[in-house]
Order: structure tokens, then C-alpha cells, then sequence
């Protein structure tokens, strides 16, 4: 039988993703992997509006006025929130002799340039790069996973 392959493709995307940087995957039922990937499906359809793409342009402008631009920034601030709680968990528990994850590998870099004063290893360079790990690896790879799969299907002698 048919079936759509896209939903399994982000989840698995994402768990690797989520190993990599957080150093833990979740389960597919987990409500708040699910919402997260809810949050991450509803930006990509909203990327697309008029709104959101003038959002990029103009920011100071838009950020104002009303539009699906808004739910999306709503979104991101609320993975950021969940890649905070994360930071945060593992500053707790940090072992600077055995980094878990990227989380900690950054944690342990900011130690080392805390007496910089121009150093760019803060707390929000991490959220911000965390976010950009996840946002953008989850969803252009498993894009590309679709359409490989995709091009298999109309080319089987490929294979």
C-alpha cells in the first residue's frame, strides 16, 4: 500500500539531530519531541508566506505588524525555550572531562574563553546555534531523503 514516508523521515532526522547536539534522542511518542516537530512543520509552511519573507528583509518594520510572520516567531521562541531548559540541564551536570554532546563541547569552550571579552561563546550563541543545528538539519535532510526515495521509486532500475 502506499504510504507517506515524510513524518518517519523527520522524526528519525530529528533523533539523530537530537543525539548529536542534546546527547539524547526521544521517543516517537514523546509529547514534547511531537510538539516540537509539530512547531518545526507549521515554520516551514509559514516561511513561505508573503509576510514571512518580507519579515527577512525588514524586520524592525514587520516585527509590529500583524501576519503568520508572528506565529512564526512564536515558534521559534518556543524551541529556543526548550534548547534553553536543555543548556541549562547540562550546565548542571557538566563533566568537563567528558563532553557528552555539542552542548558540552561549547560549555567547555565557553569556560575557556571566559576571561575574553569579545568572545562569542555565550549562552545565546549556543541557543542560537543549537536552534540553527535542529531547524535547518532537520529540515533540509530530510527533504532530501524524500526525494531520493522519490527518485528510486521513478527510477528502479537504479538500484
Amino acid at each position: 500500500r502506499p504510504f507517506n514516508p515524510g513524518s518517519f523521515l523527520v522524526h528519525a532526522v530529528s533523533n539523530i539531530i537530537c543525539s548529536i547536539v542534546f546527547g539524547d534522542r526521544f521517543d516517537y511518542e514523546d509529547k514534547k519531541f511531537l510538539s516540537l516537530i509539530e512547531l518545526l512543520e507549521e515554520n516551514n509552511k509559514l516561511q513561505s508566506s508573503l509576510q514571512a519573507q518580507l519579515y527577512n528583509f525588514i524586520p524592525a518594520v514587520l516585527g509590529y505588524l500583524p501576519g503568520p510572520h508572528q506565529k512564526m516567531i512564536k515558534n521559534i521562541e518556543k524551541v529556543d525555550q526548550f534548547t534553553l531548559e536543555i543548556i541549562a540541564e547540562h550546565q548542571k551536570t557538566l563533566d568537563p572531562t567528558c563532553p557528552r554532546d555539542f552542548i558540552d563541547a561549547f560549555l567547555n569552550k565557553m569556560e575557556q574563553e571566559k576571561e575574553n571579552d569579545h568572545s562569542e561563546f555565550t549562552v545565546e550563541t549556543l541557543s542560537r546555534t543549537t536552534l540553527d543545528l535542529f531547524l535547518a538539519g532537520t529540515g533540509t535532510t530530510s527533504i532530501t531523503l524524500r526525494y531520493g526515495l522519490l527518485i528510486l521509486q521513478k527510477y528502479p532500475e537504479i538500484v
